[in-house]
């Protein structure tokens, strides 16, 4: 039975605000965010970006090797559609890359290469104050529909509220901590999609959808489930 679409981002909402529990993982809600923007919204590809200590912003989860290519990249050269949304504090879209060559010249270089046409960027903010940025593209030219934009930007801010809830109940947790633990998870999970991809022949994306299902049926972590993939005690099929 196919679940609706409402069903589904309410549930998504859930996952992204419910972050006081003892087995919380922040690298997992923030895949839980870009891979639930790749299946509800007309977008293929994914990517999150979290404001550090010092106030840069660093990439911490993506649903393809594009879309993190792109975030690191977007870091590396301070230009993107990323970067100016967390800049003004509002969504910033381009239907069309290459009617923004001059504005982004680096930046649409390296999304054409990876086969990107257009790109819609969202603070993770709430009432102002910016947690991270998040990343949507597609590779298509025009316009994402208005109602994927409107959700998109709930899905923001449900992962704001998440993550400043967090840090407030969790005086010992601070943006520092709460970093690191995202970049620890990301390492293993990457790797973890990489064994997998090369021990049943399939794609990254193939790999990490057994990954992420695995996780969700059995109400663990994705971290968890990449580190038993890892120390070889977990196969997904």
């Amino acid at each position: 039975m196919t679940v609706p679409r409402d069903e589904l981002i309410a549930e998504v909402v859930v996952a992204l605000t419910d972050t006081l529990r003892d087995d919380f993982d922040v690298a997992d809600m923030l895949y839980t965010l870009t891979t639930a923007c790749t299946e509800l919204l007309d977008v293929d590809a994914a990517g999150m970006l979290l404001i550090d200590d010092e106030g840069r912003l660093v990439p911490v989860a993506a649903t393809h090797d594009g879309s993190a290519n792109l975030e690191r990249l977007q870091v590396m050269i301070r230009e993107g559609p990323c970067l100016d949304a967390v800049k003004v504090v509002k969504a910033v879209s381009c239907v069309d890359l290459e009617q923004d060559v001059g504005r982004w010249p680096d930046f649409v270089a390296q999304a054409r290469a990876e086969g990107f046409r257009a790109a819609h960027a969202e603070p993770v903010a709430l009432r102002g104050q910016v947690v991270g940025g998040l990343n949507l593209f597609r590779t298509r030219a025009g316009p994402m529909p208005a109602a994927d934009e409107r959700i998109a930007h709930f899905l923001a801010t449900a992962a704001a509220i998440g993550i400043l809830h967090r840090r407030a109940h969790r005086d010992v947790e601070t943006v520092k901590d709460q970093l690191q633990q995202a970049l620890t998870s990301r390492i293993v999970i990457e790797q973890a999609k990489g064994v997998l991809a090369e021990r049943h022949e399939v794609e990254l994306e193939a790999a990490f959808a057994r990954l992420r299902r695995h996780a969700r049926n059995t109400h663990q972590p994705l971290a968890v489930a990449a580190k038993a993939v890892l120390d070889g005690s977990l196969d997904p099929g």
